[in-house]
């Protein structure tokens, strides 16, 4: 009986590594010649991300749903719906201190306060923090644009007043944040 056990489990054994070869072997079949590795087993270059020739369109492979999408490169911000449909795009002024890309959630929020660099703010959206640096996007109450002080760590991300309502409006507590180079 022990022998027939052994015999049964060693046939399915070899059945089911056979299966996974012959899967293995169809998956790399069907790889798209842009994603296989070179011949030198070396990495292929990374595919480009398209580029739109129009400097507002939303980044390409910045995730699904409604989505807050910041730019650290373009400075600018894209509220996004279902379907990808970008409901408002905006310029922003960074702060001195970024957040490493990656996805977030909107921690808290606050009507008004005082920001890091001593300006009254509203409609603030706080997302991130690094070292301390609460990072977050808001409008200045007289409208100002902020003067950057490199020495300073500050985190506010300014917007003009009326993105800034159209963020507090968007971005409510737990929706997504998508942090891009």
């Amino acid at each position: 009986m022990a022998g027939t056990s052994s015999a049964i489990v060693a046939g399915l054994t070899a059945a089911a590594l056979a299966t996974v070869g012959y899967l293995g072997h169809r998956a790399a079949e069907t790889v798209p010649p842009d994603l296989k590795r070179q011949a030198s087993g070396s990495p292929a270059p990374a595919p480009k991300a398209p580029r739109s020739n129009h400097p507002a369109a939303l980044p390409p492979r910045t995730g699904l749903g409604q989505r807050v999408v910041y730019s650290l490169g373009r400075d600018r911000v894209w509220l996004v719906d279902q379907g990808d449909t970008v409901r408002r795009t905006f310029g922003v002024s960074p702060s001195t201190v970024d957040p490493a890309p990656g996805t977030y959630r909107v921690t808290s929020r606050s009507g008004e306060v005082t920001g890091s660099d001593g300006v009254p703010v509203e409609h603030v959206v706080r997302f991130a923090s690094v070292d301390g640096t609460v990072i977050g996007f808001s409008a200045a109450v007289d409208g100002s644009a902020p003067v950057l002080d490199p020495t300073e760590r500050t985190g506010g991300i300014r917007e003009t007043r009326a993105d800034g309502a159209a963020m507090w409006k968007f971005a409510t507590i737990g929706r997504t944040v998508v942090v891009v180079p």
